[in-house]
């Protein structure tokens, strides 16, 4: 059971690798069952006077993917930035750069996930509000995919919406780069890394990009 906290002295000593192994482990708890148990109370009382979190995780909302719950992490573990379509923007950039720069996380993990019902709608060209706006974030990865798949460039294609939703992963980790000198540094000199991975719904696994 976990009953300890990430502490200064253990998140300094982390490194990108080992965290990612870290997160996939938990993930494997997961799918086959073994989650670990954590003393919740513990953890908060830990917590409350600080936070050093191992990673940052850029995700859907998806009610399907409960991040810290298919990584098997605790509180205190990871920080988790939410949006329909898992893009960034620069609120999501400043989360992230917090998270690694000011909070000293170790890895950005871009988390895609099968049949995203925002890739869907972005593949669909739907208009609704502020929907129309944000789906735009994702139209660089339906263009791309369109190049690429054969078919129906909508979301009746299977195999549209799943290129979409990984080219959308990996657009959107070349973006943070670009955006970002901060992250973009931080992970030349060798203190974070930016990766990305794409969530199963059927099986719970996460693939690595």
């Amino acid at each position: 059971m976990k009953n300890i906290a990430v502490t200064k002295d253990v998140q300094t000593a982390l490194t990108p690798n080992g965290v990612l192994q870290d997160l996939l482990e938990g993930n494997n708890r997961f799918v086959n069952g073994k989650l670990e148990g954590a003393d919740n109370a513990a953890l908060v009382n830990q917590t409350t006077g600080g936070q050093f979190p191992k990673a940052v995780v850029l995700s859907c909302i998806d009610s399907r993917v409960p991040v810290e719950t298919v990584l098997d992490q605790a509180i205190g573990d990871i920080f988790v930035a939410r949006v329909a379509g898992n893009f960034e923007n620069v609120d999501i950039l400043g989360s992230l750069e917090y998270s690694c720069k000011a909070a000293g996380s170790k890895l950005v993990l871009v988390l895609g996930h099968e049949s995203c019902g925002a890739v869907k709608a972005a593949c669909d060209g739907v208009e609704l509000g502020n929907i129309t706006a944000m789906l735009e974030n994702i139209m660089p990865a339906v263009r791309k995919s369109a190049d690429e798949v054969e078919g129906e460039a909508n979301s009746s294609n299977s195999e549209f919406v799943a290129k979409t939703v990984a080219n959308n992963v990996n657009l959107t980790i070349n973006r943070i780069r670009e955006k970002s000198q901060i992250l973009k540094e931080m992970e030349d000199n060798g203190e974070i890394a930016i990766v990305g991975g794409v969530y199963s719904l059927h099986t719970g696994k996460v693939e690595m990009l």
